[in-house]
């Protein structure tokens, strides 16, 4: 599989997660503060709940219902209830378009 487009920088707003899904697979996306532009897998793996209606704060993304942030460069939980964590996704820029590849997670 290759990278497809899932967003335009553009639509990004900064620290304002957004869900996408290529492929069937639930991904957030977040323009951090200083414009880098991560991708998480979407689902808090406490619970089943969506991480793109959570709060950014830095380089973690909270999830609103238990309080768990999980980091946006490793994907690990930073504190509990939530000890597993969510995949990382490479993400490509190709001029405004933002591109991922829902089969290819970065080796943390």
């Amino acid at each position: 599989m290759s990278a497809q487009r899932v967003c335009g920088v553009a639509e990004l707003e900064q620290d304002m997660p957004i869900r996408v899904e290529p492929d069937g697979v639930p991904i957030t996306v977040i323009k951090d503060g200083e414009g880098v532009i991560h991708a998480i897998g979407d689902t808090c793996t406490h619970g089943d709940i969506s991480l793109s209606e959570g709060f950014v704060e830095g380089d973690t993304v909270e999830c609103w219902a238990h309080g768990s942030a999980f980091s946006l460069l490793t994907g690990k939980p930073q504190n509990l209830p939530a000890y597993e964590p969510v995949p990382v996704y490479v993400v490509e820029i190709d001029g405004d378009d933002v591109l991922i590849d829902p089969t290819v997670t970065k080796e943390i």
